[in-house]
């Protein structure tokens, strides 16, 4: 198939790996992948294993599941338990669970709870039953949010009373910054989202470049994509560079996508700031509905405990999102948290770091390499 078949080629790939070998040798590399559709791409076509053991992939916040925090989960799940109410939201949101049970366990206890693949499937429900409200559970980065927006503007148009949107929608650029000034991490450099770029392009990350001297290549999400994307990383820091560079210049374009920012800034605002899962309260770094579209806007129709819930306490999916932990190094990873029974939102999502190592990298010759180190860690524990 055109345009993935040739990004799957072993041969270039091997190459591409000796390459980075030979370029990287002399020093550790730490590369963060911001988007969980590369983690994915990283565990599901073992790309750690052909990489040099000096370079290292490192996880990042950019999965939408994954930085939901459980106190959101809990203000949806109370909304679907409003009597008259149809309650819909993607898949993955199903499972995650919240301070009480999830979505699911609400479904279990006689919640209308239905999922759908598009926001426009849920106005659709809306006008099939007028005398229900219809809320659609919005989550995700800028990737996601200008399906929301044409949502909100077809019922606008077409007067439909009785939808509204509890608006989860993200942005990316500020958990980066969060991430940078975060004296837990030391990166060389970021694969940036292709996903997020198709729609904002590559001019915002243009900060982590000019103001943090780190590079940033937005990389596509097949494994000669994410490996050309380690080594124009490996690259430009040898030749004394620090640039926002585009790998992905099939799909991305610079500016991104006009019509797509265009509805994005028509419907939303910046939300003065919003809890993340692992990272806390970031200022400017979520969307609500602006006035004009208020009517909209579930947390405005409904009541919502808005209540913050704390992670269990064995749940590191926090340290997990700002890289600062891998997923085998969570002490439940695997035993109490797995896909069947998630403790933590990195084990709902395929994009999850969990989910993925867990359903991949396990199998992987890293593993092995891992397991070298956990023993190695614990017998340092033991010694101490």
């Amino acid at each position: 198939m055109k345009f993935v078949d040739e990004f799957r080629d072993q041969k270039v790939a091997a190459r591409l790996a000796r390459q980075i070998e030979k370029e990287s040798a002399g020093r550790d590399w730490k590369i963060m992948e911001v988007c969980g559709g590369h983690t994915h791409t990283i565990y599901k076509y073992g790309i750690e294993d052909i990489l040099p053991g000096n370079v290292q992939l490192v996880h990042g916040p950019g999965c939408p599941v994954c930085v939901i925090p459980m106190g959101r989960v809990d203000d949806g799940i109370a909304v679907a338990k409003t009597e008259g109410v149809i309650f819909t939201c993607f898949g993955d949101m199903m499972r995650v669970p919240g301070g009480d049970g999830s979505l699911l366990d609400a479904k279990a206890q006689g919640a209308d709870v239905r999922m759908v693949y598009s926001p426009l499937d849920a106005l659709k429900i809306a006008r099939q039953n007028p005398d229900r409200e219809v809320v659609f559970f919005a989550i995700g980065f800028e990737t996601t949010a200008p399906s929301t927006a044409l949502t909100i503007m077809r019922a606008a148009e077409d007067n439909v009373p009785n939808f509204t949107v509890f608006c989860n929608h993200v942005t990316i650029v500020p958990p980066m910054k969060a991430i940078l000034d975060s004296p837990d991490l030391r990166l060389h450099g970021f694969l940036g989202p292709g996903h997020v770029a198709t729609v904002v392009g590559i001019r915002p990350f243009d900060f982590v470049a000019q103001h943090y001297n780190k590079p940033v290549v937005v990389v596509g999400f097949e494994p000669l994509d994410i490996l050309q994307g380690v080594h124009m990383i490996i690259d430009q820091i040898n030749n004394g560079r620090c640039e926002v560079e585009n790998q992905y210049t099939r799909i991305v374009r610079d500016d991104g996508n006009p019509r797509a920012l265009e509805v994005m800034q028509k419907v939303f605002a910046l939300r003065p700031h919003f809890e993340w899962r692992g990272l806390g309260f970031i200022s400017q770094s979520a969307l609500r509905l602006r006035d004009e579209y208020a009517r909209f806007d579930a947390e405005l129709r409904f009541e919502v405990p808005g209540v913050r819930v704390a992670d269990p306490k064995a749940c590191q999916c926090g340290e997990v999102l700002k890289g600062v932990l891998r997923p085998w190094e969570c002490k439940v990873f695997g035993t109490a948290c797995t896909p069947e029974t998630p403790i933590g939102t990195c084990m709902v999502s395929s994009e999850g770091a969990c989910a993925a190592y867990y359903n991949y990298g396990r199998f992987s010759k890293a593993a092995g390499r891992i397991e070298a180190l956990k023993a190695e860690s614990q017998a340092i524990e033991m010694i101490s």
